[in-house]
């Protein structure tokens, strides 16, 4: 099979996994000709230098795409409506990868490639992400998943097979962590962060203040929002990644969206990740607010009863599906109404309520009102609860003290 694969599109981050798959492709598919694709997710490193890398390792080609708008405004944006966490607590960073995969069936396609190779472990996710996407979108390319096959076994003996091979990495041994970077999130793993009891050391944070670093005075800000999308910043319109940016700056300085936790890979085991995401936690807060204004109350709870499906679809890597199609359009009905405006005061890593406003504004001041009022008969109330309670009063009259009963 090997002799059958004359070209092979590589996603190249330039980190220690990607960075000794291209003179191992080479090793192990000979004559191969190997493209590198990087895709700018806003992981705000030097992407010409990892172009020129590529190069240098052995890849004939070596393609950096600028995909940061299309990943802001058809991945993030539409994660922000839906206001889906993994297990109510992860951001879903690795949104990405359905992205970065479309893009490497993208250049496989215009190249004519045979394969698409990735540098996802055996243990992780990823590796369904990226092949759940491929075989969704191009399902005659092969694919090639160096760390099910080769002989390296762990981080130390990469680091080991790079330096063999005279290729640079950005990790050592003494500094193991494996990290992931985007326009949306910074993830640690790895090295000390292993250990569940262990605290998180702390030079670890990279875009996010430790609390004892933050400003003792607090700032309050104002978010707008079109049809569920955010698109203002204290009342000034902003192109979506410049928003993005703005509110990981402001909720970075405060030590906003710090979130150590536990979670449950899809492929069974439980690992520890550290993820720093400050103004997606700003966006999640403040959508949530102003959902609780426009949205009644059962396609609310009906909408809060979807997230966690619609969190464990991003989580499995299922973007391109069936499913994800149609909750994205259940979605979408539910924010027609979301314009409106919600401000925050950041302060010591929280995020305080400070007021929300919209045209479409479901609530009612007379309606809720402890004073006196015009618009609501309290005496209403009795027929109501008679009728809502009936089931229970007839059970309780056929089965006296059946509640109780041992």
């Amino acid at each position: 099979m090997k002799k059958t694969i004359q070209k092979i599109v590589l996603a190249y981050s330039g980190g220690l996994d990607t960075s000794v798959m291209i003179p191992w492709l080479k090793e192990n598919y000979a004559g191969a000709e190997i493209i590198a694709v990087t895709c700018d997710l806003g992981q705000q490193e030097d992407l010409t230098a990892i172009k020129e890398k590529a190069i240098r390792s052995g890849a004939a080609k070596a393609h950096v795409l600028n995909v940061q708008n299309e990943f802001v405004t058809k991945y993030l944006w539409p994660l922000v409506k839906a206001g889906a966490l993994y297990e109510n607590q992860y951001v879903l960073g690795t949104i990405s990868r359905p992205l970065i995969a479309k893009k490497l069936v993208e250049i496989a396609l215009q190249e004519n490639a045979d394969a698409i190779c990735h540098g996802a472990t055996g243990k992780g996710n990823d590796q369904v992400r990226f092949e759940y996407t491929i075989k969704a979108l191009a399902p005659a390319l092969k694919i090639i998943a160096p760390w099910r096959t080769w002989e390296i076994k762990s981080r130390q003996q990469a680091i080991a097979y790079a330096k063999a091979h005279g290729i640079d990495v950005p990790v050592t041994p003494s500094s193991p962590y494996s990290r992931d970077h985007n326009i949306w999130y910074i993830s640690h793993e790895g090295g000390v962060l292993e250990t569940p009891d262990a605290e998180k050391p702390d030079d670890l944070l990279l875009m996010t203040a430790a609390i004892h670093q933050t400003p003792g005075e607090a700032e309050t800000i104002n978010i707008g929002f079109e049809k569920g999308v955010p698109v203002s910043l204290n009342d000034k319109a902003l192109e979506p990644v410049e928003l993005l940016h703005a509110l990981n700056e402001i909720g970075g300085k405060h030590g906003i969206g710090v979130c150590d936790i536990i979670e449950n890979r899809l492929v069974g085991m439980k690992i520890r990740g550290v993820y720093e995401a400050p103004g997606a936690a700003i966006l999640y807060k403040s959508h949530q607010m102003l959902e609780s204004l426009c949205l009644d109350r059962s396609v609310l709870h009906l909408k809060q009863s979807l997230q966690q499906a619609y969190a464990n679809l991003v989580y499995e890597g299922r973007w391109f599906s069936q499913a994800k199609q149609a909750l994205d359009a259940f979605i979408d009905v539910t924010q027609k109404n979301m314009t409106g405006s919600v401000s925050l005061k950041l302060f010591k890593g929280n995020m305080i309520p400070c007021g929300m406003q919209s045209a479409f504004s479901l609530h009612n001041a007379d309606l809720a009102t402890f004073e006196e009022d015009s618009s609501y008969n309290q005496q209403d109330a009795e027929g109501f609860i008679n009728l809502f309670s009936l089931s229970a009063k007839v059970y309780g009259m056929v089965h006296p003290g059946g509640y109780d009963a041992k």
